[in-house]
This record gives structure tokens, sequence and C-alpha cells, in this order.
């Protein structure tokens, strides 16, 4: 049981610590923070600062930005990464629960990310392992940011395993998450994820040295198919969110010109591909010049709005 004594934010804690502010518990989360980031770098475990689409409320209606990962971002993620790699320790040594599990990729799916890079003119030497290249880029910088968006791909794949060895359900042979470089586990936001719910179930029975609860070991086969199918639905929704906020940003502007970064090209139909603007703050489908030439992965073009319906959550643009 924890109870919570104070509310803080990331940009406030960046603050505290930036400024010499931070008190005892802060300047603890910074110095374990960083300890446990050099423990993932020293595993092969990478996460990816991509920044991501915020859709905030102001006096004025509602604004689109971007808000990149911050160094207290990372301090308190490795913390629930340590908290779920514990979690999936103890449960693998108990033979039940459920993992958040992510298969290595394979050898061609970084082939093709070192085409991308040549083609982005990103510096990776043969001898650099992928993680420190991650942590190499600037992700405010336009053709990391493309090389970025296209190694999210990498993460495609995740899953949840179930696992109850006492009735017949063995742990799965490769329990590792790959991002991470260990066995992992979702137990840190049981308030809005279903399988924390269930894994925190487990892991408090274990270890009080007691049996799991009937509801919760007769229920977890099915838990997996449950998340995700509401991992998906979840996004959809976030995203049809964001559509509509830059749709009604954009209506009645078609025709107008902007300058945006070409983050990604369809393998099928170079000519089509997604474009990220700064101002606002929109990544939508872009359609090639006229003659149709590809899209340039990495490079800023000049690109027009020919499409911002708001009934829809449709937005277009157009290279020229």
């Amino acid at each position: 049981m924890v109870r919570s004594h104070r509310r803080l934010d990331y940009a406030a804690v960046q603050r505290a610590v930036d400024l010499g502010g931070a008190d005892e518990q802060l300047a603890l989360l910074a110095t374990v923070g960083g300890l446990r980031e050099q423990r993932e770098r020293e595993r092969g475990g990478v996460s990816l600062p991509v920044p991501e689409q915020e859709v905030e409320e102001t006096l004025h209606g509602y604004v689109l930005g971007y808000r990149a990962p911050s160094p207290a971002d990372g301090w308190n993620a490795q913390i629930s990464l340590l908290t779920g790699m514990a979690a999936a320790e103890m449960m693998l040594d108990a033979g039940i629960g459920l993992l958040r599990t992510l298969p290595a990729a394979p050898p061609a799916a970084y082939e093709r990310l070192r085409r991308i890079a040549a083609a982005l003119d990103v510096d990776w030497p043969q001898a650099l392992p992928y993680p420190e290249l991650i942590r190499s880029l600037d992700p405010d910088a336009p053709l990391d940011a493309a090389f970025l968006n296209a190694c999210t791909g990498l993460l495609r794949g995740a899953g949840y395993q179930a696992f109850d060895e006492s009735r017949g359900l063995p742990a799965p042979a490769d329990p590792g998450h790959a991002a991470i470089a260990a066995p992992y586990a979702h137990c840190t936001a049981p308030l809005r994820r279903l399988g924390d719910r269930f894994t925190q179930e487990v892991c408090a029975a274990v270890a009080a040295g007691e049996e799991v609860p009937a509801w919760a070991r007769e229920a977890l086969p099915a838990v997996p198919a449950l998340m995700a199918s509401g991992d998906r639905r979840a996004a959809e929704v976030e995203r049809a969110c964001v559509d509509l906020v830059e749709a009604e940003l954009l209506a009645g502007r078609e025709g107008e010109g902007f300058s945006a970064v070409v983050i990604d090209v369809d393998g099928k139909r170079p000519g089509t591909g997604t474009v990220q603007l700064r101002e606002p703050a929109v990544r939508a489908r872009c359609d090639g010049a006229p003659a149709g030439a590809a899209l340039p992965l990495g490079r800023v073009i000049d690109v027009r709005l020919t499409t911002a319906d708001p009934a829809t959550r449709t937005v277009r643009f157009a290279a020229v």
C-alpha cells in the first residue's frame, strides 16, 4: 500500500534539479535514475526519444505541440522499469504471472534501418551498436527525427504472455523484452491498465507467501487477448482525438503552404508518406509532387494543404 503525498510533473522536477532546488527525494531520483540508465546501457537496452504530439487546452482553445522526453522523464521511467523487471523475476520464480514481451528484431530489420540511416546521412559506423546510436541522436534534428520514427518499427510485436505452470500453461521460452534487454512486466499503472491489476495481485501473493487468489488465477489466461484489444482501441481513440484537433486547427487553410519534414515514406508507394510540421505541431499524410516524384525521407520540403476536414478527422498535404 502506498500513500501519495505530492503531485509532481516532469517539468517542475527537471527545473528543481537543474536549478539546484531539488529536495533529498528528487535529488535521489536523479542519482538513481542516472545509475539505472547506465545499467540499461550495459544490458544493451534502448529507449526511443521520439517527441510526442500533445493536445493542450488554453484560454483561447486547444493547441498542438511536441514534447520531447526530458532527463526527468528518463529517471522516472527507470524506476518503473526497475519495478517491472523485479515483478517479472518474482513471477518467473513462482511459475505464474503475466509478462510484457518483445522478440528480438530479425537481422533484415536492422539491415533496412542501415539503408535508411545512409539515405538520411545518419552516421552509423559498422562497429557502433544500435542502442548507442540511438543515444547519440537529437530528436529535434529533422534527419535524426525521421530515423527515430523509422526505428519504432522494431517495437512492433510486443505483447503479453500469461503463464501458470501449475495448470499446464508454461512460461514463454524467451521471456525477455528486447528493448529492455531483460524479462519485464507491466505493473505500475493498475488504475489505467488491466494487466497491471493482475501482475500486482500475483506479486502481492508471492511476496506474502500466499496462494494467488482463485479469481486472478482463473482469469489470467484471458488477459493477453483483452490487453491486445484494449491497447488497439486506446491507440485508435488517442489518434482520433489528435486527428480531430489537427483538422480543426487547419480547417479553412486549404491551399496554404507549409514547411515540413518527411518522416516516413510508403514502401509500396514512394510518392506517398508522412510529414511533420513544426508549427502547428501536425503529422499527416502527404502525396508527392504532381510528376510522381518520391518523397525525400528526412528532408525539409514545401507542402500545400489539400484537405482539412474535421467531420472525417482528415488532414492531407501535397508536395510542391
